[in-house]
Parts: C-alpha cells; structure tokens; sequence
C-alpha cells in the first residue's frame, strides 16, 4: 500500500519550486562612460536564482557578477566576500551606486528596477556614475 502524498504548505502552493535551467549570460557595457561593466554577468530573473543569488559562492572573478531582476534591495548576510553594487530603473540608468559593500549588510534604492552585483572595484573600473545607461547584450554561451 502506498503512503498519501504530504499536501504542500501554502508557501508550496504558491510559489511552486521550479528548476532554474542552464545559467544564462549578459554582456553589460556602460554607454555612457564607453566601459564595460562584465561579459560573465549571470541573470537572476526567476524566484529560485533571485533567492540563491551569489550564496554559496567564494568570490567573483573581474567581469562576472550577477543581475537580480525584479529586485530593489540586497543582503549580503552569510556572504563571505564584499560586493559592489549597482542599482538600476527599468531604463537601465544608474539610480544608486554602492561599492565595497561588505558582509552582514543590507542596501536598497526604492527607486530601482534591478541591482547588478559585482567584485569590489568594477565600479570604479568601469567609471560607473548615477544617471549612467547601461547596455545589456545577450551572451550565448
């Protein structure tokens, strides 16, 4: 005889666990400064990626970092490196900029669409400034 299935929590029933698939890729360039921001910029744009974020990892190599769409406020608690962030509207102008941004810590901007997550120093590498647009090019991998 076979056992009942457990009904899922509500939470379950809600927001069903969906696998994320293969990773995908973005090649973000700040247009007006003539920079690249990363060519290895992973996009977060599903509840399971949103919630992992950078979790787990040890680091960012120059280049990499994460876009978290939809999404106006980040932690950085049980990360174990510090971050550079930087938040967008959904025309992909830079509203708020925020470097260095360590463990433990929590940064927002009400007004953001999405924040790019990035190794401490691709802000000051690619002379990212508030009011800055950004170009996103697909990367097939």
């Amino acid at each position: 005889m076979t056992q009942p299935q457990p009904k899922p929590s509500l939470w379950g029933r809600l927001f069903p666990a969906q696998e994320p698939g293969p990773a995908r890729f973005l090649r973000i360039r700040n247009i007006t400064r003539q920079t690249e921001i990363g060519a290895g910029i992973e996009i977060a744009d599903t509840a399971a990626r949103r919630n992992r974020g950078l979790l787990g990892r040890t680091g960012l190599e120059p280049g990499e970092g994460l876009w978290i769409v939809p999404c106006e406020a980040v932690h950085t608690f049980a990360m174990k490196f510090p971050l550079d962030l930087i938040y967008l509207d959904r025309n992909r102008r830079v509203v708020k900029i925020r470097g260095n941004v360590g463990p433990g810590r929590i940064s927002g901007a009400l007004r953001a669409h999405s924040v790019i997550e990035l190794p401490t120093g691709a802000i000051a590498a690619s002379q990212t400034q508030r009011g800055d647009i950004l170009e996103f090019e697909s990367r097939h991998s």
